[in-house]
């Protein structure tokens, strides 16, 4: 079985957007970027670094273009942000990013809560932006949100899934992401998922945005890498959360997956230890427990 498993993976830290965004204390400029560093010198090559949304929804990122102008020049190094619409598009692109992360919910209710539209609107919001961002010289990424469920509509048709990346597909992202924005998805489903959606992906990589809102996100993890995913989405601490959908908190762990991914004997390139260290000096000026595992021990 573990001769299936990839031989490396790429983790992308989404700990500086999906981390804070939802934190209800200030995280400064100046704590941010120290952030972003410290990532970098852990060995993370790829970095959500902020989001383009209006500040009265996400105040902690309200900070976007200032947490941009003070990034590290690191020409081995990703930083991506993300962007849910054309004014988003054009601040990041002003702002100097080269890499932006967009996306649609599968679910028509969510659609709403997010973006204050219908899935195919937001499809065609999508085009628009993938032909606009690649006029500007940006890589997309972009995918389908809830793609393994809603905690406002239940389960969310595959097919519906699979119909939305094919659409994605013949935009030209360069790369397609699946996220289990709810944490509702299972190692079943997601197996059932990956054997349809990878075959269709081809050459894009396809990138899994997994929470672990019920436990099941590293266990979904593991099947995935079964099934040849060799990008995932993690989190320093397992922070993280979607401000538009109830109870929706914590991606899977930076730290967490890293010491699984070790024990599997899948290269990282990421030093566990001083990821641990930036999720243990986050509890302390959060003042909270965080949800990894690993960080009290790495």
């Amino acid at each position: 079985m573990i001769s299936t498993f990839p031989k490396s993976v790429t983790l992308i830290e989404v700990g500086p957007r999906d981390g804070l965004q939802t934190q209800e204390k200030y995280v400064p400029v100046d704590q941010k970027i120290a952030l972003i560093e410290r990532t970098i010198a852990a060995g993370i090559k790829r970095i959500q670094v902020t989001s383009f949304v209006h500040p009265r929804l996400v105040p902690q990122m309200a900070d976007a273009e200032a947490v941009c102008a003070r990034l590290p020049k690191q020409d081995d190094v990703q930083f991506n942000g993300l962007v849910l619409n054309e004014r988003g598009l054009d601040r990041a692109h002003k702002a100097g990013l080269q890499h932006i992360d967009t996306g649609v919910p599968a679910s028509e209710t969510l659609s709403q809560k997010n973006a204050n539209s219908s899935i195919a609107e937001g499809m065609q919001r999508m085009r628009v932006i993938v032909e606009r961002a690649h006029a500007y010289g940006m890589s997309v990424r972009a995918g389908v949100q809830t793609a393994f469920g809603c905690v406002y509509e239940g389960a969310i048709p595959q097919e519906r899934v699979v119909a939305m990346c094919e659409q994605f597909l013949a935009m030209g992202v360069d790369e397609l992401t699946l996220a289990d924005s709810a944490g509702l998805g299972n190692p079943l489903q997601m197996k059932q998922m990956l054997q349809t959606v990878l075959p269709l992906a081809g050459d894009v990589p396809v990138v899994l945005h997994l929470h672990d809102t019920r436990g099941m996100g590293i266990a979904n993890m593991y099947v995935a890498l079964e099934c040849g995913v060799r990008h995932f989405d993690t989190s320093f601490g397992g922070l993280g959360g979607c401000p538009f959908i109830e109870g929706a908190k914590g991606n899977i762990a930076t730290e967490d997956s890293v010491y699984m991914l070790d024990q599997l004997g899948i290269e990282t390139g990421v030093d566990i230890a001083q990821v641990g260290a930036i999720s243990r000096d986050l509890e302390t000026f959060l003042g909270k427990e965080l949800p990894a595992k690993l960080h009290h021990l790495a």
